[in-house]
C-alpha cells in the first residue's frame, strides 16, 4: 500500500500547520503561471511585436523570458538544452503549418495534420522528446501537454484559423490515440 505523505497529518501532534505550509510551498514551487502588471506602453509594445511575429502576447513574453535563461545558462545546462529543443520544435512546427496551408491542405483536422507530418521527421521527434523531458523509453513527461497546447494555438494563429464551433457555440475538439498529440481543436478559416 502506497501512502501519499502530503495527505497524512496527525491532528494530535501539532504538525498539521507545518504540513499545510510544506504542501503550500511545494505547490508554489511547482506553479507554472505567473501574473504581473505592465505599464500600458510596455504591454502595447509587446502586443505590437507579437502581432508582427504572428504569435500571441503570452507566447512572445514566454519566449523573451526563456531567451534570458538561454543567454545566461552555463554550458551543458539541462534546462537550457530542453528550452533550445522546445524553441526548435515550435519554430519548425509553425513554419511547417504555414507550408502545409500554402500547399492548400487546410482542413478541420489541420492541427493533427501538421503534428503528424512533423513527428514523421526523426530529428524533429528527437527534439520533441528533449523538449518534453521524455525518459529513455520515450515516455512522456509533464511538459508534453503544455507544449502540445501551445503548438495547437500557434498552428491556429500561423494560418489565421479559428476554433470550429458546434451548434451550441462550443469549440469542437477531437481525440485520437497513437499520435504525438491526443486532443486538438478542430479548425476553420474565417469566411
Amino acid at each position: 500500500m502506497e501512502i501519499n505523505e502530503e495527505s497524512v497529518t496527525s491532528p494530535t501532534d501539532g504538525s498539521d500547520v507545518a504540513n499545510k505550509r510544506k504542501r503550500r510551498l511545494k505547490r508554489i514551487a511547482q506553479a507554472t503561471k505567473v501574473s504581473f502588471s505592465l505599464e500600458p506602453e510596455v504591454r502595447q509594445l509587446f502586443a505590437d511585436e507579437a502581432k508582427k511575429q504572428g504569435v500571441d502576447l503570452g507566447h512572445l513574453m514566454q519566449k523573451v523570458l526563456e531567451n534570458h535563461v538561454l543567454e545566461n545558462a552555463e554550458p551543458g545546462n539541462a534546462l537550457a538544452e530542453r528550452l533550445r529543443a522546445k524553441r526548435a520544435v515550435i519554430d519548425h512546427t509553425v513554419e511547417l503549418a504555414r507550408m502545409i496551408d500554402a500547399a492548400g491542405q487546410f482542413d478541420e483536422h489541420f492541427i493533427l495534420t501538421v503534428m503528424r507530418s512533423a513527428s514523421q521527421d526523426a530529428a524533429y521527434a528527437e527534439l520533441y522528446n528533449i523538449a518534453i523531458g521524455a525518459d529513455a523509453d520515450g515516455k512522456s513527461a509533464r511538459a508534453q501537454a503544455p507544449l502540445n497546447q501551445q503548438l495547437g494555438r500557434l498552428i491556429k494563429k500561423a494560418v489565421g484559423a479559428r476554433g470550429k464551433k458546434s451548434e451550441t457555440g462550443r469549440v469542437v475538439r477531437a481525440q485520437i490515440a497513437g499520435e504525438v498529440i491526443s486532443t486538438y481543436t478542430l479548425l476553420e478559416k474565417a469566411a
